[in-house]
């Protein structure tokens, strides 16, 4: 017991959680990046198609990176603390 109340002791000292990026900051940070996603989605959706799809890969890949972040972001600031 003397453990727990050790630790309780150290919880109660540490200081509150602040957040890197501020909670008002993420519903633009979740419209930027998914509007982006929205954008590179439609770019890749035109572009010629390759034999070597390099060009095709890396939109590709930057827009499933940035749709990643969009929706954490967006999940966030509803609310859904991913």
């Amino acid at each position: 017991m003397d453990n727990y109340e050790a630790i309780q002791a150290l919880h109660k000292s540490l200081p509150a959680f602040s957040p890197y990026v501020s909670a008002s900051l993420l519903p633009p940070i979740a419209l930027i990046l998914l509007t982006s996603t929205f954008a590179l989605a439609f770019y890749f959706s035109t572009l010629p198609k390759d034999t070597f799809p390099l060009r095709e890969t890396a939109v590709a890949s930057i827009a499933s990176v940035l749709g990643g972040f969009g929706v954490v972001a967006l999940f966030c600031s509803v609310g859904v603390n991913v």
